[in-house]
């Protein structure tokens, strides 16, 4: 047993040492094939161009020249043939006879999209079937001193799906999609385009390795408290010979007999007085890093990188009074989980690169997020997005790659599906940020809620087949594939989300909920302030990108245009915005201004949705909007655009994020003020609340001590009605902050809808404090002042509100010459 002292040596001089200790020579090693030249033809053509790996088709055409941007105009119904075509792919690359002499050579591929038959040489090595999964495939005997051709044939995955979908006696829900392993948006969503691509979408290696491989460490943690954490690194290894070897980590050897062929051991280490991961918001995520060697007669033959961070996750689900409870503990500690929904940020993914997955990951951790649920429509996504979500304590709720649909369950498939977890989990289950496993998105609501049944015209036959198949996947071979990937302590599960549908009583009373009665119901903003479930997994409303990202798609700027209902692909998107937009603002006949209110108007929503969610905490314990990104130029129901331009949501979700919150609940007669800490420690401060006009007047105002417990929801103040006799509640806000040392924590309410304010002209002051700050007063309320510039400038704080005699400080990312500044008085 190895004992490590890490208390005095942080992270980055740990991996110094280790890096020190490692000999410089190694038998295992790969060359990276993506970097040759690769040419790609449709079947049957002989003119062949140049292809970029990792691609896809429609990116190498667009490289080309032979299609107009796909994301421009209408593009997208005039490359709708792409799918139906079979594309083959090639290169040339030379061998050396150094290289042919090494024992093992390997050729895999970590991403084909999606059936495709693989030559070396001629000879076929590979009939891929699943875009999820990593390929390898030994080619020793076919590789050859000098020129390789290797050829990949590409079939339409729709019409082979298709295909497939002719051998069942019913239709399944879900369409071609359901029958191939490939992500299901790429079919076509109410928020992306259908482009049913293919290619080689991530890299294509050679390995080499020689006396022996370590093909998977798979961390566990065995014990873990304050004094001690002990842990173990399972490591499989593949050798040529039966023989002695030495796993090293540092100085430290593990020495072992290994067999000819694979082996699995085991090197346990105990950490003293270990420091804990936490995520964003309680603490720091602190990750120990390691380099193992593989060992034999003093040379390495292969070494192993990782990071590690110590903390225990639970999902806790315990009947009360009023159903059962969900929610995660972390490191003991309940936390209330704020967050978003994650989906592809590309319908081309490899032409995403890893600082868009940090982008991604950042504007989480502005926003004050906790968590962010990828799901499953999309990809496992790339190792950067995990490794950011580590890096930054993000926790992951990770669905695997199933969405409202019901899929086959014959043997092909599900061992298709049994492989592409394996491939999956041993890739992504040694990050501390995954928080659960998730079976499938809203596959269990739509058959007992859709009415698939009917729609169908199942016989009864038919539906026992069909959600016996269901049971199979969900509830059968992916959690019996966890049980044998993970440790116990890891292998949280969740068959379906939700649980129950939106339209069941039940939902609110356990499991997790997708709330859509506001948007897809045409419900009130109001109602989710009664429609609180255990865990909110989902719910959201539609804004508008920023004016620029329309610009980026079409010059013709109108509601009307093909271009813009193109980029709207929900099929009554901006019926329903407008409908909800007169409930509660004056429509804008300018474009620009439409856009604007639109923006407001999603994040009016979401600021109820989000505030009502944590003023019933602790019987709700986590809030997911719909959504976080988006995978091209749209209106749809993200918080930041596709080129990362926030919209006012997603400023008004960072506000609502906040540790601490100040928040009132309107009742029939009374205003109560609630203080939610989701910090581990006790605030104790003073909150003063002040009803203030919209010129600036104090109408009134009450201070008190108040101390605001670790982790707690209390309710600070409570205005009746008979409080405000005599105010013109159309004319007055009520000012709110909490002061607790050197923090402070301040929100604003208002008592009436935007457009039944009587809001004034307000004179902007726009002060430059240097060259990336600026200060901003007005002489009366300025309400959602917005912020522009015709350069690509972010701003730190937008779409806020400004009262008399207060000083708003913003950063900007660069300096500018020009800003803009309007609110909502100048467009109503």
């Amino acid at each position: 047993m190895i004992v490590l002292f890490f208390q005095k040596i942080n992270s980055k001089l740990l991996f110094l040492l280790v890096w020190m200790t490692v000999v410089s020579y190694s038998q295992t090693s790969e060359r990276n094939l993506s970097n040759e030249k690769w040419f790609f033809a449709k079947q049957g053509q002989t003119n062949w161009n140049r292809a970029q790996v990792p691609g896809t088709i429609h990116t190498d055409l667009l490289l080309n020249k032979l299609i107009p941007d796909p994301f421009y105009g209408t593009n997208e119904k005039q490359l709708q043939w792409i799918e139906n075509e079979n594309w083959e792919y090639k290169t040339s690359f030379a061998i050396t006879q150094k290289e042919k002499n090494n024992a093992n050579c390997l050729l895999q591929f970590d991403g084909l999209d999606t059936y495709a038959k693989v030559y070396l040489n001629n000879a076929l090595l590979l009939e891929a079937n699943n875009m999820f999964r990593t390929w390898k495939i030994d080619v020793k005997k076919l590789l050859k001193v000098g020129q390789n051709e290797l050829k990949i044939v590409f079939t339409s995955s729709v019409n082979k799906a298709k295909e497939e979908a002719k051998k069942l006696p019913y239709t399944l829900p879900g369409d071609e999609k359901v029958f191939v392993r490939k992500a299901q948006y790429q079919f076509g969503w109410d928020w992306g385009p259908r482009f049913v691509t293919a290619g080689i979408w991530k890299p294509v290696k050679l390995l080499y390795w020689n006396e022996a491989q370590i093909t998977n460490v798979r961390f566990e943690q065995q014990e873990l408290n304050s004094d001690l954490a002990k842990l173990n690194f399972k490591f499989t290894i593949i050798t040529q010979k039966t023989g002695d070897y030495v796993v090293k980590m540092d100085k430290m050897p593990f020495h072992f007999q290994l067999k000819k062929g694979i082996n699995v051991v085991n090197v346990p280490i105990e950490i003293k007085n270990p420091i804990l991961w936490w995520c964003n918001g309680l603490g720091v995520p602190h990750q120990y890093q390691f380099r193992f060697s593989l060992e034999k007669n003093n040379k390495k033959l292969d070494e192993k990188e990782m990071k590690v961070g110590l903390r225990t996750i639970e999902l806790v689900q315990e009947k009360d009074k009023i159903g059962t409870s969900f929610f995660f503990k972390l490191n003991g500690v309940p936390v209330f989980m704020k967050g978003a929904n994650y989906i592809p940020t590309n319908s081309f993914l490899p032409r995403v690169p890893t600082s868009t997955y940090k982008s991604v990951v950042q504007n989480a951790v502005e926003a004050n997020m906790n968590m962010l649920r990828v799901w499953g429509g999309g990809v496992y996504v790339d190792d950067a997005f995990y490794e950011e979500c580590d890096e930054k304590g993000i926790l992951v709720w990770q669905d695997f790659m199933f969405a409202c649909a019901m899929y086959p369950g014959d043997d092909a498939y599900v061992n298709n599906v049994k492989e592409e977890v394996i491939d999956n989990v041993k890739r992504l289950q040694n990050h501390p940020s995954i928080a659960l496993w998730c079976g499938n998105n809203e596959s269990d609501e739509g058959w007992h809620n859709w009415g698939w049944q009917k729609q169908y015209m199942y016989s009864k036959a038919d539906s026992t087949q069909v959600w016996n198949n269901y049971k199979k996947l969900f509830h059968d071979v992916i959690p019996t594939t966890l049980d044998n990937l993970l440790p116990a302590n890891e292998n949280r599960y969740w068959p379906s989300s939700p649980s129950i549908g939106w339209g069941k009583k039940e939902s609110l009373l356990q499991g997790d909920s997708h709330y859509w009665g506001v948007w897809w119901g045409k419900e009130p903003f109001e109602v989710y302030e009664r429609k609180i479930g255990r865990f909110m997994s989902e719910y959201g409303f539609q804004g508008m990108p920023d004016l620029m990202t329309f610009q980026s798609f079409t010059s013709d700027l109108d509601l009307k245009s093909e271009a813009v209902k193109n980029h709207q692909k929900h099929p009554t998107g901006y019926e329903t915005i407008n409908e909800y937009m007169a409930r509660d603002y004056n429509i804008p006949t300018r474009f620009q201004d439409y856009v604007y209110v639109s923006q407001l108007l999603q994040a009016d929503g979401m600021k109820t949705a989000i505030e009502a969610h944590r003023r019933a905490k602790p019987y709700c314990m986590g809030t997911l909007y719909w959504q976080l990104n988006d995978c091209w130029p749209v209106t749809s129901w993200s918080s930041v655009d596709y080129f990362g331009r926030w919209k006012a949501v997603h400023y008004q979700v960072k506000r609502s994020y906040e540790k601490v919150l100040l928040s009132v609940h309107k009742g029939n007669e009374t205003y109560k003020i609630q203080l939610i800490n989701d910090d581990i420690v006790a605030h104790d401060g003073v909150i003063e609340v002040e009803l203030v006009n919209f010129k600036g007047a104090v109408l009134w105002n009450k201070k008190i001590t108040f101390k605001s417990e670790a982790n707690s929801n209390s309710t600070a103040l409570v205005l009746t009605t008979g409080d405000l006799t005599g105010m013109k509640l159309d004319s007055v806000c009520l000012k709110m902050k909490f002061a607790s040392n050197l923090k402070h924590w301040q929100s604003t309410y208002f008592f009436e809808k935007p457009k039944e304010l009587k809001l004034t002209k307000p004179t902007f002051q726009i002060t430059r404090i240097d060259d990336v700050t600026i200060e901003i007063t007005s002489d009366v309320l300025a309400k959602n002042v917005f912020l522009s510039s015709d350069e690509e400038v972010f701003f730190s704080d937008n779409y806020f509100d400004v009262l008399p005699n207060q000083k708003i400080e913003i950063k900007l990312s660069k300096p500018t010459n020009q800003i803009n500044a309007k609110s909502l008085f100048e467009v109503l």
